[in-house]
């Protein structure tokens, strides 16, 4: 039947294809072994948008694959994530969304979005890519933001596409606010951005979980801060919208995903504008007891990883963090049956 399914994906998704720009390397952002895309789609309310496939090496048929999104103020620059997912046995995909790192455009608005429904044709020509490379076992993984949108995704989508993703894996999904007291006006904000899409709204000054990342501060990470800004840029009225629009989709067993869900969040959230070494231990972007009360809600087969000493992106936590993560990783994947390799039959046996 999946065969069936990728023929039908590649007759819809052709003309889509065919804006896509060949491969070339990826080193300005990762390195050698890593390649990417332009993928060209239909003009949005503001103008041109494109989205940007990235890969690493030759993709593998008779391999699993897993699509990563990134998150808010971000891009994919993580390959210690990709390298350890091809070690073990994964053709490594990732997309930079519209108006996001490699895809953002000249005189663009950075991150502009009135409805996270607007990523999905950015995920569809990931997945599609990935189908066309003959790779149909596939799993889909999101982090905060870009957690959001993947569980909306695979809520909400109609798009042939979808059928092909067997798990998704979550990391510290934006599933609500954690505002403090500015999150008791998230609501009047939201109807704001409803008749005023482009008002402005300050997220403050704070770099501290910058800090937490970057190697010549207090973390371990080398990336372009003109692609993932250190102090996180003011956002829109409209943004919150479709934020909160998001969020509020996927309550109250809406979301009814009915794949295998991995959600992971760290031990504990960490407030201040200032870094302090709680900063290097703990999720300083989200609430991570709101990620599990509503991650729970996502669909009837959740499992919870949470993550003592971990960062608000999991992956981006010290080694000694890492390592058995990605242990727990692998092993929840290896019990999905879906994502198994089939089983060849000799009929003359």
């Amino acid at each position: 039947m999946k065969s069936v399914n990728i023929f039908l994906l590649f007759v819809l998704l052709l003309p889509l294809q065919a804006a896509a720009g060949l491969w070339t390397s990826d080193t300005a952002d990762t390195d050698s072994t890593y390649f990417r895309r332009t993928v060209v789609h239909p003009d949005d309310y503001s103008g041109k948008v494109v989205s940007t496939i990235i890969r690493k090496g030759t993709p593998d048929a008779s391999k699993p694959g897993l699509l990563y999104v990134h998150g808010f103020n971000d891009y994919f620059f993580n390959t210690e994530m990709g390298d350890e997912f091809a070690s073990h046995g994964y053709n490594f995909y990732a997309v930079d969304l519209r108006k996001y790192g490699r895809s953002i455009l000249h005189g663009q608005k950075r991150y502009e979005a009135l409805s996270l429904e607007e990523y999905f044709p950015d995920i569809d020509s990931a997945l599609v890519d990935m189908e066309r490379a003959g790779i149909d076992r596939i799993v889909l993984m999101g982090h905060s933001t870009g957690g959001l949108i993947t569980a909306l995704y695979m809520s909400r989508s109609r798009s042939e596409a979808k059928n092909s993703v067997d798990a998704l894996i979550l990391n510290s999904p934006f599933l609500d606010w954690n505002q403090g007291w500015k999150e008791k006006i998230i609501g009047a904000v939201s109807w704001v951005g409803k008749w005023f899409p482009n008002l402005k709204i300050s997220q403050g000054e704070s770099t501290a979980y910058a800090e937490s990342l970057l190697a010549d501060h207090h973390g371990r990470w080398h990336y372009d801060t003109t692609k993932k800004l250190s102090q996180s840029p003011p956002v829109t009225a409209g943004w919150i919208r479709a934020i909160t629009e998001a969020q509020k989709a996927l309550r109250d067993g809406k979301a009814d995903i009915k794949v295998p869900i991995l959600l992971m969040y760290s031990g504990a959230s960490v407030d201040g504008s200032e870094w302090t070494e709680e900063h290097n231990l703990a999720d300083g972007v989200l609430d991570v007891n709101d990620i599990k009360k509503y991650g729970l809600e996502l669909g009837p087969h959740v499992t919870c990883i949470r993550v003592i000493g971990g960062l608000h992106d999991l992956t981006l936590s010290s080694r000694g963090i890492v390592i058995p993560l990605y242990r727990r990783i692998f092993s929840w994947l290896s019990a999905i049956p879906a994502l198994e390799e089939p089983e060849e039959l000799d009929a003359a046996a």
